[in-house]
């Protein structure tokens, strides 16, 4: 008897995210978190896995992208 294993999928990390996005629309992490209201620490940090942000930051980050990938 075989035990199949289930499939897993790696989902990618919100800080994968945030840098795909970032350079997406060619931003510098200064300039992204201008964009958004956090110093570029804040998203550096992020993008390493050392925090997550807030829903307001995600709100915030979802609007920025949405706006400029429209705007391209």
């Amino acid at each position: 008897m075989t035990i199949k294993k289930p499939l897993v999928v790696k989902q990618p990390t919100i800080g994968q995210l945030i840098r795909e996005l970032r350079g997406l629309l060619g931003l510098t992490q200064e300039q992204f978190a201008a964009h958004i209201g956090v110093v570029w620490i804040t998203v550096n940090r992020w993008e390493n896995g050392r925090a997550n942000p807030s829903p307001l930051a995600m709100e915030k980050i979802g609007q920025t992208g949405g706006d400029r990938v429209r705007n391209c």
